[in-house]
């Protein structure tokens, strides 16, 4: 259990710039708490005992606004940041490393019991307000971005931003961004830039018929005037 916690410690160190102590962390970290909870729970979830395993979920949401369901498997350097309204569900499976932003779910689509949330491997990140939805495997490395909605695989080494989330980068594949903002994914920043091109290109293109018109209404005078 000390182990556990000094690894935790240790994770909120080095992704949390705006951690500056060990007491910092303890009174003010919902996230920490969270985890904390999370283990007695999980412990008395594998040993049947599951209504107070539930209890002390229910008493870990009240107190930190993330909710984790106690059957839940969490890998070792889980980082929860802020926290407030991340839904955990109960056969969700987490990797080790893996960083959750605030208001993140993890969640299910079918009312059937058996495996019905995400499974999320080893070093993945979620950005803020993102759900991903059932019994899907968000691949290693990848990143998940703010306000996604993911309901389908994603591969090892991806980013995926968008409703429903698409795969904007993968394996190397650098994203080239249309609107000039350097290492932002934006499909719908690009799909605005083609119909913007496209819209200018068929302005000048009008323009060009209008002058043409005018040049031909212009040398129609003269032309009927020659003898």
């Amino acid at each position: 259990m000390f182990q556990k916690i000094r690894n935790d410690i240790k994770v909120i160190f080095e992704r949390d710039p705006a951690a500056r102590s060990v007491l910092e962390i303890f009174l003010c970290y919902p996230g920490f708490h969270a985890m904390r909870f999370h283990h007695l729970a999980h412990w008395l979830w594998q040993r049947n005992i599951r209504v107070l395993a539930r209890f002390v979920s229910h008493v870990s949401r009240g107190l930190t606004g993330i909710e984790i369901h106690p059957g839940a498997t969490i890998g070792e350097g889980f980082f929860i940041d802020h926290g407030m309204g991340v839904v955990i569900g109960e056969t969700s499976e987490i990797g080790k490393n893996v960083t959750l932003y605030h208001g993140v779910t993890l969640g299910g689509t079918s009312w059937n019991k058996g495996k019905r949330h995400p499974t999320i491997e080893d070093n993945v990140i979620v950005g803020a307000g993102a759900a991903i939805l059932g019994a899907i495997r968000v691949g290693e490395n990848s990143k998940i971005g703010s306000g996604s909605v993911v309901n389908r695989e994603v591969p090892p080494n991806s980013t995926v931003v968008g409703i429903p989330g698409r795969i904007v980068y993968r394996e190397g594949n650098v994203y080239s961004d249309p609107t000039g903002v350097a290492g932002t994914p934006d499909p719908e920043g690009k799909a605005i830039k083609c119909l913007t091109d496209q819209v200018t290109a068929l302005e000048k293109r009008v323009d060009d018929l209008m002058k043409e018109l005018e040049s031909a209404r212009e040398s129609a005078p003269a032309a009927r005037a020659a003898p």
